[in-house]
């Protein structure tokens, strides 16, 4: 496992209705610039997108901006970021922020944000990556697709051997100690 040093987060293009969601993205934009974890995100410069993006920005982090071409008028690309990567599409844009990232993070969001998480769960499921995945469930965001999770795993959609794995932090707090636990233990288990 490598070590920890840049961070995906996936997150809505709009603030939602629920001021701790901005309030959220604020922190952990914080947090990992002064832990020294870049940011690898879509690009935009509205929403939860663009509060976390300015936040890194502003307490000295790196980031790098991911965006599809036809994108950058309806989200606004991000001015100021460190690097800002235009694609020709979402499938290219989603792959180099996988391959940009050692860990995701995702933050409440719409369909999109649900796309990217639903997609590394799965390939993390089907073994092509082992990188981190933490559902950030601020005021219980994320609750409704943990609950269609388990239905999956009691009806056997999701069956032994096949886990879907990911951690749930319900504070923006729990976020950066979890992923240097994860570290740590992988590290651990590596010098055995």
């Amino acid at each position: 496992m490598t070590m920890i040093r840049s961070i995906c987060v996936f997150c809505g293009s709009g603030n939602g209705t629920d001021p701790r969601f901005v309030s959220t993205a604020e922190k952990l934009g914080q947090e990992m610039a002064e832990s020294g974890l870049r940011l690898v995100y879509g690009g935009g410069s509205q929403g939860l997108m663009g509060t976390i993006a300015r936040s890194v920005i502003e307490h000295g982090g790196h980031v790098t901006g991911i965006i599809p071409d036809f994108l950058k008028a309806r989200e606004m690309m991000l001015d100021g970021a460190d690097e800002m990567i235009v694609t020709k599409n979402m499938h290219e844009r989603k792959m180099l922020m996988f391959e940009k990232a050692d860990a995701f993070v995702t933050l409440p969001g719409g369909i999109g944000t649900l796309e990217e998480v639903v997609e590394q769960l799965t390939w993390s499921q089907l073994g092509q990556h082992d990188k981190p995945i933490i559902l950030a469930s601020i005021a219980g965001f994320w609750k409704p697709l943990m609950v269609l999770l388990a239905h999956m795993r009691e009806t056997a959609f999701i069956r032994e051997g096949l886990e879907v794995r990911y951690q749930v932090a319900e504070r923006v707090e729990e976020i950066i100690p979890m992923l240097r636990d994860i570290e740590r233990r992988r590290t651990a288990l590596g010098a055995e």
